[in-house]
């Protein structure tokens, strides 16, 4: 089985996630192709080599210059391409794409705002400590899996924290 994976490699905290996404591909015995993406004008490019890689699924590590209009356009590429698709923004399964799993934004948003705070208030940056987030959020899409003629595991759809059922 192999997937295509599309990335900035221009941005040093994707360069660290595709590297995690090789070695946990190559423990499950998995191919992954690397598509890279450094800014959206190279969208069009990176869907091309997708489709010429023939990948049984996608899974896309955004990146924040991007922002969230290209999930839509993302998540329709994927569904013509008849791709299962999976990227790690809450907004992704809303937006069409078939799973969304990442740290949840809600929980992040206080502790970016009580950083700030602290920095605006004389605290130097770099003597702060670094936070991991502790909540994911799995979203499912339930239209998006029917189009691609996915059924989802019970299992799978009992830990979601939000199903987008037609």
């Amino acid at each position: 089985m192999s997937g295509s994976q599309s990335w900035n490699a221009a941005n040093p905290v994707k360069v660290l996630d595709f590297d995690r996404t090789q070695r946990a591909a190559q423990a499950l015995g998995l191919t992954v192709q690397s598509i890279e993406m450094r800014s959206a004008l190279e969208m069009e490019a990176a869907f091309a080599a997708i489709s010429r890689a023939h990948s049984d699924g996608l899974l896309t590590l955004v990146d924040d210059i991007f922002g969230s209009a290209i999930f839509a356009r993302i998540a329709a590429f994927a569904l013509k391409r008849r791709l299962p698709s999976i990227l790690g923004e809450e907004h992704y399964a809303p937006a069409g794409g078939l799973i969304a799993y990442g740290p949840s934004m809600r929980d992040l948003e206080p502790r970016a705002a009580a950083y700030i705070d602290k920095i605006l208030k004389g605290a130097k940056p770099a003597d702060l400590p670094v936070e991991q987030p502790t909540k994911f959020h799995l979203v499912i899409n339930l239209k998006t899996a029917k189009a691609l003629g996915l059924t989802i595991p019970p299992s799978l759809l009992q830990r979601a924290d939000q199903v987008i059922d037609p």
